[in-house]
């Protein structure tokens, strides 16, 4: 039987900032609902990390939502729903919302493209987790998939001590040469580049997969009946740091936590 409410908290994760593009649009389209944020600093960047490593690693953090008592959890970060979700989605009873399944079912459908680009971590794209979900949805639709390695780094210092239009090309150009009709921003850090990827195409190729990611979750998830909602962030390591890098994506008014899982 389908309850109407449940007002247990949403988790939310990632690796550092990128995933608080995802709850930047969740939270004020679920205005009643508790979010927790882990921010996994101490690991930061999943994308450089093997499968055995990120399985540990997420594990704990599933664990952590567990005790809890979480309703769901939102894996806002594309390298782990490429590594550890088809291994971790049976051992919990919460919900699991998955960015890159849900995100590559959410742009197949009636949208008519052809011919992605996907950019990504290299744990994404080694994985070939968007290729194989979007297939899986769209058998015919071509996919080229690039990995960008400096993207996070250069995302995580806010674009200093680089030259940030030299590493916007080096990736770019490639798949421009597809001739892709949209191009995934699959990493949840990357929509910060936009402004620079921008400056050699047109703005509209670029989809920032949190936008129908937090869109789906909150068409399909339990709602809660409290008045109102509240956040509350944790990170791994240097709360502080993490707080002030959080700016570029959400204004965290809350104080951060540390957490030692």
């Amino acid at each position: 039987m389908k309850m109407d409410f449940d007002n247990r908290p949403i988790g939310v994760f990632d690796s550092g900032i990128g995933g608080l593009t995802v709850l930047n649009r969740l939270a004020p389209s679920l205005k009643n609902e508790q979010f927790i944020y882990i921010a996994d600093t101490l690991n930061l960047p999943y994308g450089e990390k093997n499968k055995d490593e990120l399985t540990t690693i997420i594990k704990k953090i599933f664990d952590y939502f567990k005790e809890l008592n979480v309703k769901a959890v939102v894996m806002a970060c594309n390298t782990s729903s490429a590594q550890v979700y088809d291994e971790l989605k049976e051992l919990y009873e919460f919900q699991i919302y998955p960015i890159i399944q849900i995100t590559s079912k959410c742009i197949t459908q009636n949208t008519g493209l052809k011919r992605l680009a996907v950019f990504a971590t290299n744990a994404t794209i080694n994985s070939h987790a968007y290729s194989k979900a979007i297939k899986s949805f769209a058998p015919a639709m071509e996919v080229y998939e690039h990995s960008c390695p400096e993207w996070v780094p250069m995302v995580e210092k806010t674009l200093k001590d680089y030259d940030e239009n030299d590493l916007i090309l080096k990736y770019l150009k490639p798949a421009l040469d597809f001739k892709p009709e949209a191009i995934i921003l699959g990493c949840t850090h990357y929509p910060y580049l936009l402004n620079q990827l921008s400056c050699f195409a047109d703005r509209s190729l670029f989809i920032d997969p949190a936008i129908p990611f937090a869109d789906y979750i909150s068409e399909h998830i339990v709602k809660s009946s409290n008045v109102s909602g509240n956040l509350k962030f944790l990170a791994t390591s240097d709360c502080e740091n993490f707080k002030n890098k959080a700016k570029i994506f959400f204004n965290i008014k809350e104080k951060v936590e540390l957490l030692t899982l």
